[in-house]
């Protein structure tokens, strides 16, 4: 019989990637969602093979500051539960913190960000294994 061991991060990462991640149109999805939770009002969608060498969203939303950037590729990282209790009431559309994390370890992931109101963006990287 085989014993218990506990999974390296890069599997952990993999079978969550799995779980968001089917095919371009779940990373569409997902950034889609991303971008209405951030309350844009206009969003542009542009695919390259069929999102399978480029997706990029680019929208009007509230943008991200640059240390939510950095931690935006983060396993479970999100804007949207602070507490046990924000869960009964959440009214966003995703909010599981795995999105970016997750595109991040299946392909490559760059996200560029400014706030409303700043003059300054950022941009973070977040790199996996390219398929």
């Amino acid at each position: 019989m085989k014993t218990i061991h506990i999974l390296p991060q890069d599997i952990v990462s993999h079978i969550a990637a799995g779980q968001v991640i089917e095919r371009p149109s779940s990373v569409v999805k997902e950034l889609i969602e991303n971008a209405l939770d951030a309350h844009a009002q206009h969003i542009h969608v542009e695919l390259h093979n069929g999102g399978y060498n480029v997706i990029r969203v680019i929208d009007d939303g509230d943008g991200m500051s640059k240390e939510d950037v950095e931690a935006c590729f983060l396993p479970h990282a999100t804007s949207k539960i602070a507490a046990v209790e924000d869960i009964v009431g959440i009214r966003s559309l995703g909010f599981r913190g795995e999105a970016l994390s997750s595109i991040a370890a299946v392909g490559s992931l760059t996200v560029s960000s400014r706030q409303k109101g700043t003059v300054k963006g950022w941009k973070g990287r977040g790199y996996g294994q390219e398929t």
